[in-house]
């Protein structure tokens, strides 16, 4: 018997979705602050400190549980979205930048996936999302945005959300899989994650993308994403920051013209 809530859902639109969650009467769903979109008549919204799983006992459980999300850059509090009235009602969580929301039934996988830390977006009542440390001395010094992990546990729906597109990979057991470490979004409990130097003089000053990466080692199942939030940040920063590449030539300004600057 399932200890999560049951919740029926459905995802809309191709490069920037939503999840719309449809619950029972006394169904509650769980979600990221700033992910909620609407939701119907009859569904309560509350504040909660924690994740409101129920696992947690008493204050000291969920002063605990709160502060390992304090440790993952998330906030103390989550939002609960409880159907109080009759019948049936929806309530729908956005993502927050183009990419792809992932659905993820937790009995599936065995009760646990592991995730980046900012890719949980909401969840039904009684997922428990905490932090997963990665113990190899390695992945602890150059893992990077992999060094901590959320973990989502339960037997329930989970949600995650991914930059760009979404690429699910299956790894036979001992087959190695060699990953930015950006671009995991979420992997299996099976799956083995370390820290590999990636070697070479050329590779090291000039090549640009960093001197190590990710290692995922079957078997388990692995999501990977092509936008990175940090890749997508960083390379609007510097368009904004610096001059523009054209602005130099004798093209830049008529340039500028076409596309609003000389206005």
């Amino acid at each position: 018997m399932k200890t999560n809530h049951e919740i029926d859902y459905y995802i809309h639109g191709e490069e920037m979705q939503y999840v719309e969650i449809e619950l029972d009467p006394q169904e509650t769903a769980i979600a990221e602050a700033g992910a909620f979109m609407f939701m119907d008549e009859g569904i309560q919204m509350e504040t909660i400190f924690g994740d409101g799983s129920a696992q947690q006992s008493g204050f000291m459980g969920k002063l605990f549980s709160a502060g390992k999300r304090l440790i993952t850059g998330e906030s103390l509090f989550m939002t609960a979205f409880t159907h109080q009235g009759f019948g049936k009602a929806k309530v729908a969580f956005a993502s927050p930048y183009p990419g792809k929301i992932i659905p993820l039934d937790l009995s599936a996988y065995h009760g646990k996936i592991i995730c980046q830390k900012d890719a949980f977006l909401c969840a039904a009542k009684g997922v428990s999302i905490g932090i997963e440390f990665q113990k190899k001395l390695g992945t602890g010094l150059f893992g990077g945005e992999g060094f901590i992990m959320q973990k989502l546990e339960g037997d329930g729906m989970a949600f995650c959300h991914a930059g760009g597109h979404v690429m699910k990979r299956a790894l036979n057991p001992g087959e190695v899989l060699r990953v930015d470490t950006g671009c995991i979004v979420a992997y299996t409990q099976e799956v083995d994650y370390d820290i590999q130097f990636i070697g070479g003089v050329k590779n090291t000053l000039f090549g640009g993308e960093g001197m190590f990466f990710a290692t995922l080692k079957g078997p388990g199942e692995v999501w990977l994403q092509t936008l990175p939030i940090s890749r997508l940040a960083s390379r609007i920063l510097a368009y904004g920051v610096g001059p523009r590449k054209e602005e130099g030539s004798i093209l830049g300004g008529i340039g500028n013209l076409f596309d609003g600057d000389g206005v």
